[in-house]
């Protein structure tokens, strides 16, 4: 399959009718529950409640509960519904990476006693349709006939602000004018290119096409080694391909823990990937025989030829075709700003998601939305003020393997703002369940403020890292300390026990000479 490079993973075709590519069974069903060819835009019927342009993650999520209490909605998309984490994100790339850690289960499955007789197949095209057919199957829950069910008036085109409370939403059969009380921008935001030389014309995939492809590719470059990039690159390289890795920092995740990141750095390697980091002077020629990439890596000069180019260099926000200067909108490179209770520059407009967060996550999108709600429908609750950014705890996991999970501060960031910490590390191959599971890579660290068992941030390097730091999530947000993990039962064996393991360090830590002394004492005076 040829590479592909637009803004949007599926064109329209000669009948207007949304596709994606391929335009076999499981994307057709995709299509027609979140953009179905035959959708006709309903007939505005009074002012809204609230109007949210955008049927992303945060669109979509303020938008039902809005209609779950009464409000008359209006939900614009001018793409998919669903957005990028349906579409293009976070549900496709599971899928491709949990095929991807199948087919490297099977090549070590010698270590557990299987053993895979030569000749064994390996088809990648069957892989992905797997991951198209769960795709669609998931799809119903974002589909637009659902959200008309639940009260939602959807709109497929795009949406313009044409006054102080009217929208424009520009459909295939007619224009619609939307008047509103509220409004609320989800646009999110897309893949960005670096000014590379020579990338435009020789084109390249971002994650808004590459799960287009039906043919691995033999030899794949992904220019950015942030979490979008380490966790394809690491998937392509499971499914056999041979995998450039190019950053231009040092390593991998610059923003993580960093031997957190060298651990997965290490396990890539391991995977074949070819990190070329502190890469400078990168330019990219098409030749005949694919496209190469010249680049200079610890003042070592590269030359490269591949099949395909991934980036993954991060997102521009969505703000055009909007007319938010019309409504006093502001809005830069990053997105669209907002205050502590995300109101734009316009009170009446409020913004969710991508398009004005530093927090890229479709988690981060949903609980912006219920801030968006809370203020918006019910503005000082009987007395208690109004919902905040700044009362979030906010985790995150890249879903290499190892995964990388993080929430709160780093150590170094926690003394930037004078506190005193107290960081602990247990390995995860002190643990039990780790090691009978071959799983033995990684830690939990956990940042402590000084005095205190108050959990400052934690950071865990583990196959399932993503489920286990929610144990200290919870905990931060109900403003709870390591006392209690440390108070609670965990199941034996399980990997989620390196939670109680490391916050057993801090009370031994905190198990003081004088108590020592006096339980000594106690003790040998029962013994009389």
């Amino acid at each position: 399959m040829p590479t592909q490079h637009r803004n949007h993973p599926s064109p329209m075709n000669a009948e207007g009718e949304s596709l994606v590519l391929p335009n076999d069974e499981h994307n057709q069903k995709l299509v027609e529950n979140v953009h179905p060819s035959n959708w006709v835009n309903p007939e505005p019927s009074g002012r809204y409640n609230i109007v949210v342009i955008g049927a992303g993650t945060a669109g979509l999520v303020t938008a039902v509960i809005a209609a779950g209490v009464g409000a008359k909605v209006a939900l614009i998309e001018r793409h998919l519904m669903g957005g990028d984490c349906l579409n293009v994100g976070c549900v496709p790339s599971k899928g491709l990476i949990r095929a991807a850690n199948a087919w490297a289960e099977i090549r070590h499955a010698e270590e557990f006693g299987l053993h895979i007789p030569p000749g064994v197949k390996y088809d990648f095209g069957a892989a992905m349709a797997r991951m198209r057919q769960l795709r669609a199957r998931i799809s119903h829950n974002d589909s637009v006939h659902r959200y008309k069910s639940l009260g939602v008036d959807v709109y497929i085109g795009q949406a313009q602000f044409a006054g102080l409370d009217t929208v424009l939403v520009e459909g295939p059969a007619g224009d619609r004018t939307l008047t509103f009380v509220k409004a609320a921008i989800c646009t999110g935001a897309r893949a960005a290119a670096p000014a590379t030389p020579g990338l435009e014309e020789a084109g390249y995939l971002t994650n808004e096409t590459v799960f287009s492809l039906t043919e691995r590719p033999a030899r794949i470059a992904v220019i950015g080694a942030g979490p979008i990039g380490c966790e394809l690159a690491q998937a392509f390289a499971r499914f056999g391909s041979q995998v450039y890795l190019i950053e231009a920092m040092h390593g991998i995740m610059p923003n993580e823990d960093r031997d957190a990141a060298e651990i997965v750095q290490q396990s890539m390697g391991r995977d074949g990937v070819t990190l070329l980091c502190c890469g400078k002077d990168l330019t990219v020629t098409k030749t005949a025989g694919g496209k190469r990439l010249s680049v200079d890596s610890h003042g070592q000069q590269y030359d490269v030829t591949v099949d395909e180019i991934l980036v993954g260099v991060g997102r521009t926000p969505n703000v055009q075709g909007l007319s938010l200067e019309a409504v006093g909108v502001e809005y830069d490179k990053s997105g669209v700003k907002v205050n502590h209770r995300l109101q734009t520059t316009n009170p009446r407009i409020y913004a969710a998601g991508d398009i004005c967060s530093r927090y890229k996550f479709t988690h981060a999108a949903d609980a912006m939305a219920q801030i968006v709600i809370q203020n918006v429908l019910f503005p000082h609750p009987f007395g208690l003020g109004y919902a905040s950014m700044e009362s979030l705890i906010m985790p995150w996991c890249t879903f290499t393997e190892p995964e990388i999970a993080h929430v709160g501060l780093y150590e170094a960031d926690a003394r930037k703002k004078g506190l005193e910490v107290e960081t602990y590390t247990y390995m995860l191959n002190e643990v039990d369940r780790a090691i009978l599971d071959g799983e033995e890579e990684g830690f939990a660290r956990v940042h402590i403020q000084k005095g205190t068992d108050k959990i400052l941030g934690a950071t865990i390097v583990a196959s399932h890292a993503g489920d286990m730091i929610n144990e200290f999530s919870v905990l931060m947000k109900s403003g709870a300390g390591v006392k209690t993990i440390a108070a609670t039962i965990h199941p034996y064996p399980t990997q989620a026990e390196v939670n109680k393991k490391v916050v057993n360090l801090w009370r031994k830590a905190h198990f003081t000479a004088r108590t020592k002394t006096m339980l000594t004492r106690l003790f040998a005076w029962l013994r009389r």
